[in-house]
């Protein structure tokens, strides 16, 4: 008996090794203009604070027509709002109706008539984008789920996966070239199809209508054809116009519905909410407010804080500054929320400067980009153990085109290597397990001594060895084991650092506890010199700073992206008369097929006329995966994790040791 209890045990943890589940979500975080003063009364002291879509990239707002639809407003009166503290009916959210513009011309085709087809009415709740089934009643709300003017290809029999596990078919061709036969369908699911004719360029629209909540008719996939092919190898449809609403899952709002710290007022062409309960903003929280939108405050004695909106959707995502026009305009952290910042310490790094005449930034002297390495402090408290050296309080970090670095010199931003990771975020590891950390890199818990003092640690890159380190907890003295290396031409640079607060040595399970990641990409340096280019921007200098500068003219026409480097970027409204634009950079989440061109949406460039289109893969961030942890624990803040689920290798091997632990207790 005692045998078979043993080899039960095995089988048991074998199951807890192999069959962990899958615990971690990416994210991109947007947030808004950052309020800063000693308390209420001192920022609210110039009127309320209202975030919109000019302070706050969250808010959905159309470039091309000048659209917003969302506010949120901290209301001035000290009877309310005071202190650290948004008291009952200080917080007032209001969303409102706009008619939008479809992106595709669907409404430019012969057979399309009616008003209705022009505009679509779109509501912004809680930073998503939602459609009313009445244009002039928000009772009934459906997510827009697709609104694109990109431009795709498909060959007869292949699919084009849309969001919301929706699928658009190509069916078949007719012999003579002029028709389509589409079939849109959800989860492998028939839904409808309709034959289109592009013959003289009529019918080439496709509206698929339903009855949605308390209204009839409502058009809820749209699709626009605009040729077809058929030759002897292949049968080819070109669209250049899809757009598609969640529409089977109606979002009901009515007065005193509550929306996590919100009760809805009033709803009409608009909802009104104002929050139930005090809101407190302390220092170092995050005060949810609803559906993924939240108050961030500062590790600080001030009140300081930001309007944040956490997206966890695969998918990619837009993260702008304020919106630009003709003459000198400035960003800075404060005005851009793709610059590195730092709420803590209240640090940024990057500024943008850009002059414009006309629709024109003249070269070498109307733009310029410069960025400052500034010293800030890690998110673990590495410098607090005894262990940890003075010169290990704070590094130097710098932002260049809205992503982390840290120079390898404190005064010289010449040498310059990607943070990967810095976060205090907690983790439990067996040993023996890999907590899986950015860059293909793993941390290992080797071993644990006797005594349950000491604990082997070992770092890895891609499966090969790259250092170990015997760190003991007791006394807590030498928790913190900094791993540094000769980089560029900087020697004895720290390029990795753990915080181990705790060990355990049980009878079944020897357990470390790690409570600060910090890492470097240490074996990939950016050298940067003068006269060096970056897109269109050419170095000008390089100290404890990089100023650059626009090399050749740029010219801002209607309803252009515009390139500057590294993915930092221009968009520019479809507008010939006024011009409009703002700098933007785009974060991906996960992978997946999303097709969106506010979310995923490809480019015609990346959907060639000649190929099947079927499936769209989205770049991955780096990952940070816990593959074994016993404790309930966030993912680092740097880098969000992810971890893969097992195969069924696993299902095989646990029934394995299942079926010996069998044999053994009936022998």
């Amino acid at each position: 008996m005692k045998r078979f209890t043993t080899i039960a045990l095995i089988a048991l943890i074998a199951l807890a090794a192999l069959v962990m589940p899958a615990a971690a979500v990416d994210s991109v975080e947007v947030r808004s203009t950052i309020i800063n003063g000693s308390n209420f009364t001192d920022v609210l002291s110039s009127g309320d604070i209202e975030f919109n879509t000019t302070n706050f990239a969250g808010f959905w707002y159309d470039i091309d027509e000048d659209l917003s639809s969302e506010t949120l407003t901290i209301v001035n009166n000290s009877a309310i709002v005071s202190g650290e503290a948004i008291g009952e009916d200080g917080l007032v959210y209001n969303a409102t109706i706009v008619q939008n513009d479809y992106e595709a011309d669907f409404a430019a085709e012969a057979d399309v008539t009616g008003s209705d087809n022009m505009t679509y009415p779109l509501i912004g709740l809680f930073a998503d984008k939602y459609v009313p089934t009445d244009d002039e009643d928000a009772g009934e709300l459906v997510k827009l789920l697709l609104d694109t003017d990109d431009k795709y290809t498909l060959r007869t029999g292949s699919a084009l996966e849309l969001a919301g596990g929706y699928e658009l078919t190509a069916k078949q061709i007719d012999v003579e070239g002029d028709k389509v036969w589409m079939e849109l369908s959800k989860d492998g699911e028939f839904v409808e199809d309709e034959v289109i004719d592009v013959s003289g360029n009529v019918d080439t629209t496709w509206d698929y209508d339903v009855d949605v909540g308390d209204q009839s008719d409502v058009i809820v996939f749209r699709v626009l054809v605009t040729d077809v092919f058929q030759g002897q190898v292949d049968s080819l449809a070109v669209i250049e116009g899809l757009w598609l609403l969640d529409y089977e899952n109606v979002l009901e709002i009515e007065s005193s519905d509550e929306f996590g710290e919100f009760e809805v007022d009033t709803v009409a062409n608009s909802i009104t909410m104002n929050n139930t309960g005090t809101l407190t903003l302390s220092a170092d929280k995050t005060i949810d407010l609803a559906e993924g939108m939240s108050f961030v405050t500062a590790d600080s004695d001030d009140l300081r804080f930001y309007l944040m909106k956490e997206y966890t959707e695969p998918g990619t995502y837009e993260v702008r500054g304020t919106v630009a026009g003709v003459g000198a305009t400035e960003w800075t952290t404060d005005d851009f929320a793709g610059f590195w910042y730092d709420l803590d310490d209240n640090e940024g790094s990057e500024t943008l400067s850009i002059t414009v005449s006309g629709t024109t930034v003249a070269d070498e002297t109307g733009l310029w980009y410069n960025t400052t390495i500034v010293q800030t402090g890690y998110e673990a408290d590495f410098a607090g153990e005894t262990g940890a050296t003075v010169n290990n309080t704070t590094f130097p970090i710098i932002g260049l085109f809205a992503q982390e670095y840290v120079a390898t010199d404190d005064d010289d931003a010449g040498e310059l290597v990607k943070l990967l990771l810095d976060t205090d975020d907690k983790y439990t590891l067996r040993t023996g397990s890999a907590l899986e950390l950015a860059g293909g890199y793993e941390l290992t818990a080797k071993q644990i001594d006797v005594e349950g003092d000491k604990v082997w640690m070992e770092l890895s890159k891609d499966g090969e060895f790259v250092e170990d380190e015997v760190i003991d907890v007791s006394g807590n003295v030498d928790t913190t084991w900094d791993y540094d290396v000769d980089v560029g031409d900087q020697s004895d640079v720290i390029v990795f650092r753990v915080l181990v607060t705790d060990v355990f040595q049980g009878q079944v399970d020897s357990l470390a506890v790690v409570e600060g990641l910090w890492l470097l990409d240490y074996e990939n340096i950016l050298e940067i010199e003068s006269a060096d280019e970056f897109g269109e921007l050419e170095v000008d200098s390089v100290s404890n700073k990089i100023a650059m500068f626009n090399s050749g003219t740029i010219t801002l026409s209607a309803d252009k992206e515009i390139d500057l480097a590294e993915g930092f970027m221009l968009k520019t409204a479809d507008n010939s008369s006024t011009l409009r634009y703002y700098p933007f950079v785009e974060r991906t989440i996960g992978e997946g097929v999303i097709v969106d061109d506010s979310e995923a949406g490809p480019s015609e460039e990346e959907m060639p006329a000649e190929e099947e289109v079927s499936e769209e893969e989205m770049p991955s961030e780096e990952n940070v995966t816990e593959e074994m942890p016993v404790e309930e624990e966030e993912e680092p803040a740097e880098e969000t994790a992810e971890e893969e689920s097992p195969g069924f290798e696993a299902v095989f091997a646990v029934a394995g040791l299942l079926a010996v632990a069998y044999l053994v207790r009936r022998n």
